[in-house]
Formats: C-alpha cells, structure tokens, sequence
C-alpha cells in the first residue's frame, strides 16, 4: 500500500478504528454500488482484454506459501478444501497479472469478505453480484452470459475494476475503494475493507 504521507497514513488508521467500532455495532452497511459510476469505456476495454484471456503465471513457492497460510482463514466461510483453494488461486492469479500494478491478494480477500462474505451467489440491493460484487451490467456489455456467479470470471473482473481506479486515483487507496464501491465522498466502505485487511487477511 503506498499512501501519500504521514498524515494520510494517520487519517486512514483513524478510519479504520471508526470502521471498526461500526461493524462491532452493525452500523457499517456495504454493497451501496451506483451503477453509473462504474460505466466507463476504458474499463470496458480493459475488461474485455482480461475476460478473454484466463492465462495466469505465478511462481509456484509463493503460491504454496500462499495457500499455506490463508486457507485455514477460510475454513469458516468455505466448508471444503477444494472451494478455498479455487478461490486462493483466482485471487493470487488475477491480483498479481499485471505486473506494472499489481494488488496485494490478501487485500482482495478483506474486499471479498466485506461484499459476500465469500458466497459466489450473494445479490446485492444494487444488483452487483457474485464474490466481488460486480455490476452485471458488464458481462452483458462484454458479451458474456452467466460469469458472474462463476469464481474465476467475477474475481478477474472484479480484480481489474479495482486495479483500474487505483491507476485514476493515483495509487489512493482509499479513493479507489470507494470507487469500486459507488461511494465516493464517504469513507466507512474503504475504512472497513482496510481494517479487515489489517486485523484478519494481511499476509
């Protein structure tokens, strides 16, 4: 994660401790994604490229390490071995594809538990589907029919979603968050996906 300074640093820990007390009392509510501020062309073009192409290249040490130690975090979402290590793999793929900026995998499993809570089948009032919650606007755009509900398909675009806006916010983490979420000007949805990054996913 590369913040901008101190003093966004110590702005963003002060976020996270208010997310945090808000979800102890069930007062941080998600999945508020406004359609239109996900339709852009460009992120069109970029979803099109990676939603043809499944190839991914990882080195095999790091993956194992990886599925070492994040699948028993999962055990409490997922109830088989062969459900975790899918979704490990999808994630550890599709977060480090792009070499130029690539996003840490373990901060993609804080965005997952947030939007579904890892069910493939989640709908949020919005519409978004699937583990990443993604607008099935796109897929009908894309030309594509049922991905969303897929796990490999709704975490490569999820994954390129968010690497997009983190390239228009200039790497803020924050801002880019609330982008993939359609809450830009509010701070509790990238609060809360940072604070379970850093208490539960950080690897």
């Amino acid at each position: 994660m590369r913040l901008k300074s101190v003093a966004a640093l110590m702005a963003w820990l002060l976020l996270a401790g208010a997310a945090h007390a808000a979800a102890q009392t069930g007062a941080v509510q998600t999945g508020a994604v406004q359609t239109g501020q996900q339709r852009d062309p460009e992120l069109k073009e970029l979803l099109q490229q990676v939603i043809e192409s499944s190839d991914c290249f990882t080195a095999k040490y790091d993956a194992e390490v990886w599925y070492k130690v994040m699948e028993p975090r999962l055990v409490k979402f997922l109830p088989t071995h062969e459900q975790r290590v899918e979704i490990l793999d999808q994630v550890y793929c599709e977060a480090k594809r792009d070499p130029t900026l690539q996003i840490p995998p373990d901060l993609v499993l804080a965005l997952m538990e947030v939007e579904s809570r890892f069910d493939r089948w989640a709908v949020s009032s919005a519409g978004a589907v699937g583990l990443m919650q993604v607008m099935p606007f796109w897929p009908r755009q894309l030309g594509v029919q049922n991905q969303l509900v897929k796990v490999a398909p709704n975490i490569r675009m999820g994954c390129e979603i968010l690497r997009y806006y983190l390239r228009v916010e200039h790497h803020d983490w924050i801002r880019a968050l609330a982008r993939y979420n359609g809450s830009v000007g509010r701070n509790t949805y990238p609060a809360l996906v940072m604070d379970r990054w850093q208490r539960v996913w950080r690897f």
